[in-house]
């Protein structure tokens, strides 16, 4: 009797939960998501595809892999550098990860 009483209590008191309550956490959560980690790898993506397409002959970048050097040749898809005196190499264009506006170049060497 006293089991069937607290029951009938527990019922009257607590009710139907609201079922949008429930998912307003997860909708916060990929909310966040969204604002802190998707929208800006999508704006840096975004700049990265830029700075290919605008590649020009004579232009300085740093590839992916880390190699240095002076674009001698643009295809659609590679491109070829100069990464010393009479030596180029071919790259894939989506592996340019930098490139140099007028900054210094790390090959030279400092005269004393």
């Amino acid at each position: 009797m006293l089991v069937e009483t607290l029951y009938a209590a527990g019922k009257a008191a607590g009710g139907q939960p609201n079922p949008i309550a429930g998912f307003i956490p997860i909708i916060l959560i990929f909310v966040v998501f969204y604002f802190l980690l998707i929208r800006p790898q999508q704006k840096r993506a975004k700049q990265h595809r830029e700075m290919i397409q605008n590649l020009q002959k004579g232009d300085e970048i740093i590839t992916s892999g880390g190699l240095y050097g002076k674009i001698v040749g643009i295809t659609d898809d590679f491109i070829t550098l100069e990464v010393a005196e009479n030596v180029k190499v071919k790259v894939a264009r989506n592996f340019v990860s930098t490139k140099l506006n007028g900054q210094k170049n790390p090959n030279k060497e400092v005269k004393k």
